[in-house]
Order: structure tokens, then C-alpha cells, then sequence
């Protein structure tokens, strides 16, 4: 069951760095490159989890390795949510600002 979870994880990962905030933020702040990185890491991940969950049955060492890598995705997932929480916060701050200026323009 934690494998299934793992690789559901991992795909939620991959979703969260294509949100248009990630995106624009990673952009803004010259990551763009390293976001198109980590989102290659995760794809070759998200293939060898595929084939270690399939022979994780016959082997403890695949099972224990599993487990290991389930922590590190979870912190993982962790940074990535507060980027893209940091990069909503900005985009709603920037789309604040030019409410304001508009209504201001137009009172």
C-alpha cells in the first residue's frame, strides 16, 4: 500500500510544478531551469518506483529502499508545496497591487 502511495505522491509532484504560479514565480526568480530539472528527476523516478513496486514483493531490500525513499519524498513534497505557496502569496500580492492602482486610476 505505501508503494501505491508513493507513486501517487510523486505524480502530485510533478503536477505541482506545472501550476501557472510555480511556473511564473520560477520564472521571476530565474529558476526556471532547475524547476525543468527536478521535473525530469521526478519522471525517471516516478519510472523506477514503477518498476521497484512490481519486485518490492520479492525482495526486503527493494521494500526497505521503498520506505527510505517514501521519507524523502514526503519532505520533499514539503519544499515544493511551500515554494508553490510562496509563489500564490506573490502572484495574489501582485494581482492586489494592480486592482488597487486601477481603482485608484478610476475614482
Amino acid at each position: 500500500m505505501a508503494d501505491i502511495l508513493l507513486s501517487a505522491l510523486v505524480s502530485s509532484m510533478v503536477g505541482n510544478l506545472n501550476t501557472s504560479a510555480l511556473q511564473e514565480l520560477g520564472i521571476a526568480l530565474g529558476l526556471r531551469d532547475e524547476l525543468d530539472n527536478l521535473e525530469s528527476t521526478l519522471s525517471t523516478i516516478q519510472a523506477v518506483l514503477q518498476d521497484a513496486e512490481e519486485k518490492q514483493w520479492k525482495s526486503e531490500a527493494i521494500r526497505n529502499w521503498l520506505r527510505k525513499l517514501k521519507e524523502g519524498a514526503y519532505d520533499a513534497d514539503d519544499a515544493l508545496d511551500e515554494f508553490a505557496t510562496e509563489a500564490l502569496m506573490r502572484k495574489a500580492e501582485k494581482e492586489k497591487g494592480v486592482t488597487s492602482q486601477v481603482s485608484s486610476f478610476f475614482s
